[in-house]
């Protein structure tokens, strides 16, 4: 029994990032044996096992056949006889197929420390065509190494437009497709993550209209907001200054393609509903109050910062307005039914009342 690690962790400890988890490869092992030294079997498909005491994922060397569409549709043998070599091959990079023994010394059967010296996202062999989830993968990784100069192969991108032209993106399930999109959110560099499915013909499968008007520009633009920007970005907010453009037919079909969590769609929605709150010359004080009514500020009064973001990501706000119209929120959220009830208001009048005092605190403002 041979023990190595593989993967992400060997990646990320030769480009000098940290490494947050660790995944081993395990040749000339059978389930039996792991079970007998203690690991906790938790693959149902193939054979992956719990370190007794890391808790540290360790997978029986394997080899893969497909057998359909789609990236489920595979035979799996993992006999004991299975080499590292042909564990590696399967693996979707070079810089991904790269293992090390437990005395540090280096596996690298298939180029990989020469491709991450030169930055390049390579597939180890045609058996990447089989599964569509690494079309994103490759979007993903080109995204989060984009500030160490990372490109992706030209026969990569190739091989990847054949498989989105023979329709293999539409055997990924929206919540499969989701997750590369979150990950990559999260990640820093999302607009370069949507170029790579564009150049592939990935991103007109998942979303025609955000594939029409994303390009170079728009990438570039982008990038420097984030590069930019003194506070953090959420995912939703980054996410939404993208998306807010979109027709209401075209952001439903990109919901529905990617599954979009409420979060995302919420703010989104919102963002364009209420674009003209943050990019007009000139705003009427009613306008105010039913932009604050409709984002329900009075309930949610974060949502007022999340949009303010958004569009500060988006485009050049009308920045006089910025002051103001967060003095008017805080003013007229402060606006109490308590207030009226003191008064001797009850019932169906308070409603009413609060509205013309939240109107009242507005106009003070614009």
């Amino acid at each position: 029994m041979q023990i190595y690690l593989v993967g992400g962790a060997v990646r990320d400890s030769l480009l000098n990032r940290p490494v947050t988890e660790r995944d081993y490869v395990v040749v000339g092992a059978t389930a039996d044996e792991m079970i007998k030294k203690g690991f906790t079997q938790v693959g149902r498909d193939f054979p992956v096992f719990l370190h007794p005491k890391t808790k540290e994922e360790y997978a029986l060397a394997r080899t893969e056949r497909k057998k359909g569409q789609g990236y489920t549709g595979f035979i799996c043998d993992f006999t004991a006889d299975i080499t590292l070599e042909e564990d590696l091959i399967r693996r979707d990079l070079t810089v991904n197929a790269i293992a090390q023994a437990p005395d540090g010394q280096l596996i690298d059967p298939y180029g990989g420390q020469a491709d991450l010296n030169n930055r390049i996202l390579r597939h180890v062999s045609d058996a990447f065509s089989e599964d569509p989830l690494r079309i994103l993968r490759v979007a993903r990784f080109a995204a989060r190494y984009h500030y160490l100069g990372f490109t992706v192969a030209p026969e990569t991108i190739t091989l990847m437009k054949n498989m989105v032209n023979l329709g293999e993106i539409a055997t990924l399930t929206p919540e499969r497709v989701w997750i590369e999109w979150e990950k990559s959110l999260k990640e820093g560099a999302f607009p370069i993550f949507l170029s790579a499915l564009k150049q592939t013909g990935a991103l007109a499968a998942i979303s025609p209209a955000l594939d029409s008007f994303w390009n170079t520009d728009e990438e570039q633009y982008f990038m420097a907001k984030i590069q930019a920007s003194q506070h953090a970005i959420t995912p939703e907010q980054l996410f939404s200054a993208i998306t807010c453009t979109l027709s209401t037919d075209e952001f439903t079909h990109l919901k529905q393609a990617l599954k979009l969590p409420n979060c995302f769609s919420e703010l989104t929605v919102l963002a364009h509903q209420f674009q003209s709150i943050f990019t007009a010359q000139l705003i009427k004080p009613e306008h105010v109050l039913s932009f604050f009514n409709g984002i329900d500020l009075w309930r949610k009064p974060e949502r007022l910062d999340q949009l303010t973001s958004v569009f500060q990501l988006k485009t050049v706000t009308t920045s006089s307005h910025l002051e103001p119209l967060h003095a008017a929120a805080k003013s007229a959220g402060s606006v109490n039914a308590q207030t009226f009830i003191q008064q001797g208001i009850t019932g169906a009048a308070i409603k009413p009342a609060m509205e013309t005092a939240r109107s009242n605190a507005i106009k003070c403002y614009f």
